[in-house]
């Protein structure tokens, strides 16, 4: 398929710029894939679609509050140093973003606030790359609990073009948030709620977790026309043993897997065994689905509304079928549903 086949225009008055005020509450889009069907429902009706030995797949990374604001030594400039990912603990090395760019050389120190932390300039990695290593006396645990309160939660403002507020904090976060890691939210876990997920257990439904840290790399723009060329950036995953059994036993019953956003879709359509089964592992992937894909694990997915020529969208129409995905896309404008981040969600069945 080609870039231009996901191009399509979106209201900018679509794209969510606030949660709804429950996250239960927001719109639910439902796809029915073998008839076409489009139905409108609330996101608590879910229940209504699925039963007991159903098993939903979420992903229980946490994001960290990435986005960070420093003054350059001397100058005094702000620069704003986007924390990607951990390189080295011991040395405290990171993988960043800066802006602007252009004021920021190897060599240059950092300081956040009145704090004890700061962060000396060490590699350029790309246009607006940089390799930092944070200098800082505390113990590991004191380290992440500075950046914890120093740093913002990371919107992204390219398209959610507001200040962050307090709220965010807690609303940019799913339920079933534990291990930190990821620098985006799984989006499709954010509808979820404690009530909701009770009444799934009451259905006898499972809900089993895997664990991948988004990168910004998912949101990264598409730049080649041909889209098997694209490379997606690698994400740190891990599938554990008792969401390995739940699954299985479920494709063995010919049960419901859902899939709540296509992070964990990734995820374990990275690990199938030669029997088209889940299969426990870890490690890193750049999978990048995009139709047509024969799906070996998840059959129903719950995900947010993307935006055009992104990999989410692409993905999503290799699950529900280019097609019905387009023409429900194309509903979704119709209807003002919300997009992006903070928006309405569709479940594919």
């Amino acid at each position: 398929m080609k870039l231009s086949d996901f191009k399509f225009e979106v209201p900018k008055k679509l794209i969510a710029l606030h949660p709804s005020p429950n996250r239960d509450e927001s719109r639910l889009m439902v796809v029915h894939r073998k008839t076409g069907q489009i139905e409108h429902r609330v996101f608590k009706d879910i229940t209504e679609y699925f039963q007991e030995g159903d098993v939903f797949v979420n992903n229980d990374t946490k994001v960290f509050p990435a986005r960070l604001y420093g003054n350059k030594e001397k100058t005094g400039a702000e620069i704003e140093v986007f924390l990607l990912r951990e390189l080295n603990q011991e040395l405290k090395l990171w993988d960043v973003l800066v802006d602007p760019a252009r004021k920021i050389r190897v060599g240059n120190k950092l300081y956040f606030g009145d704090s004890d932390l700061v962060a000396e300039v060490i590699d350029n990695t790309t246009s607006r790359g940089r390799t930092i290593r944070f200098l800082f006396d505390g113990t590991d645990e004191e380290f992440h609990k500075t950046i914890d309160t120093l740093g913002e939660t990371p919107l992204l403002k390219e398209f959610i073009d507001r200040k962050v507020e307090a709220e965010d904090r807690e609303r940019y976060q799913t339920v079933f948030a534990k291990n930190v890691g990821a620098v985006a939210a799984p989006t499709a876990g954010l509808h979820f709620t404690p009530h909701l997920l009770k009444r799934l257990e009451l259905l006898g439904v499972e809900v089993t977790p895997i664990t991948l840290h988004v990168g910004l790399g998912t949101f990264r723009q598409v730049d080649v026309e041909d889209l098997t060329k694209h490379k997606m950036d690698s994400e740190n995953y891990f599938i554990p043993e008792t969401t390995v059994e739940h699954v299985n036993k479920a494709l063995d019953a010919k049960k419901r897997v859902v899939s709540i956003g296509t992070t964990v879709l990734k995820t374990i359509e990275s690990s199938v065994t030669a029997n088209n089964r889940l299969k426990m592992s870890s490690g890193w992937t750049d999978k990048f689905i995009i139709p047509p894909y024969d799906f070996k694990i998840a059959n129903a997915l719950v995900t947010n509304f993307h935006l055009p020529e992104s990999t989410l969208l692409m993905t999503t129409a290799a699950f529900g079928g280019y097609d019905l995905i387009m023409k429900a896309y194309k509903e979704a404008i119709k209807e003002k549903y919300r997009f992006f981040s903070y928006g309405d969600a569709m479940l594919i069945l």
